[in-house]
């Protein structure tokens, strides 16, 4: 949830396009006859995702193609579900109370915010001075206040949030907030691969974000929790993935077991979970984990929850920014997608 100094996807008035910043490492370009797409499907998107009419604009990549995009404009809310829980309230609570967090072994499931979770987090970080609750009346401290929201979600944490369990409220966004998404209809290939700080956008028309910044959230001993869906909510970018864990998940059409479509990256091509309908992971994948098929051309497979980002790079050309302010909490900054640097001791 903290945020980074680097700018992310274009927040016009609290809403966002989606920025590609160059990639160093495109080692393993995936040749140019395999990169067909099929496009977004926008009767793919979950009902009530949109708070306008999607339409088709004139638009440039960052390369400087021009070309046609949608725009799609969404609330920075989950449709159909209303986000939450994110902290404990007590050391006591079980699963149910809390939501999740990155493993610190940074693969596979995430791991749940439990109470004793909070209460073993010195031992869990190897770092004594965790102290996220209080030892006398075993509350868990979190941001209550949309003030400790702001002065949490920061990449410097205000002093007397520091030892915080962070969540925010869908409430606290402008009363103007939206988000919008310019991708291309078509997806065009690009000369280099790119990195993004937004992904796309997940079915549910929600942001799939960036790295999270973890060196900068347990480095001032703050947990910028997610619930069960992998998710939280800043005020610059609403409510936004940082792991996918089935929420978004749409039955694949073709039957052919194909692991289910998620969103769309910023690029234009789809994304898919992880694993198929029989639990199993796509064998070959590229850089940006990308493959292709002859029913969905060029599209991504998500990485596990704990990884820390949805695919390695961006295969496609995308819409160049064109203003705004930087991106918010959680969005940018984060580490290198495996294992977790954990907070050094003061």
């Amino acid at each position: 949830m903290l945020r980074s100094n680097v700018p992310l996807l274009v927040v016009i008035t609290a809403f966002s396009t989606l920025a590609l910043i160059g990639c160093n490492d495109s080692a393993n370009e995936v040749p140019k006859q395999l990169s067909a797409a099929k496009g977004m499907d926008i009767s793919m998107f979950a009902e009530g995702v949109f708070t306008q009419a999607p339409k088709i604009v004139n638009c440039e990549t960052a390369e400087g193609t021009k070309t046609t995009c949608y725009q799609l404009v969404t609330s920075g809310a989950p449709a159909g579900r209303v986000p939450g829980p994110f902290c404990p309230r007590t050391i006591t609570d079980g699963a149910e109370a809390g939501g999740t967090w990155f493993s610190k072994d940074g693969t596979g499931d995430l791991v749940d915010i439990t109470g004793e979770f909070i209460l073993k987090l010195g031992e869990y970080y190897g770092d004594e001075k965790w102290m996220v609750y209080d030892a006398e009346t075993s509350k868990v401290r979190y941001t209550a206040t949309k003030a400790a929201c702001l002065g949490a979600a920061r990449p410097d944490v205000e002093e007397q949030y520091m030892q915080n369990c962070i969540e925010c409220e869908l409430e606290y966004l402008d009363e103007d907030f939206s988000l919008t998404f310019l991708i291309p209809t078509t997806p065009i290939p690009a000369a280099e691969t790119g990195r993004v700080h937004t992904v796309g956008i997940a079915l549910d028309g929600t942001e799939l974000s960036g790295p999270a910044p973890i060196n900068a959230i347990l480095g001032a001993y703050t947990i910028a929790a997610f619930d069960d869906c992998g998710g939280h909510i800043n005020v610059h970018q609403g409510y936004h993935y940082h792991a996918t864990t089935g929420c978004t998940d749409t039955v694949d059409q073709t039957n052919d077991k194909h692991a289910p479509l998620i969103g769309y990256a910023s690029d234009g091509y789809g994304i898919y979970a992880m694993k198929d309908a029989e639990g199993k992971e796509e064998k070959i994948l590229d850089e940006c984990r990308g493959t292709t098929d002859d029913s969905r051309g060029y599209h991504y497979h998500a990485a596990s929850p704990s990884e820390n980002m949805f695919i390695g790079c961006l295969h496609g050309e995308t819409v160049r920014p064109a203003g705004g302010p930087p991106g918010g909490p959680g969005g940018a900054g984060g580490p290198p997608p495996q294992g977790v640097k954990l907070p050094k001791s003061k």
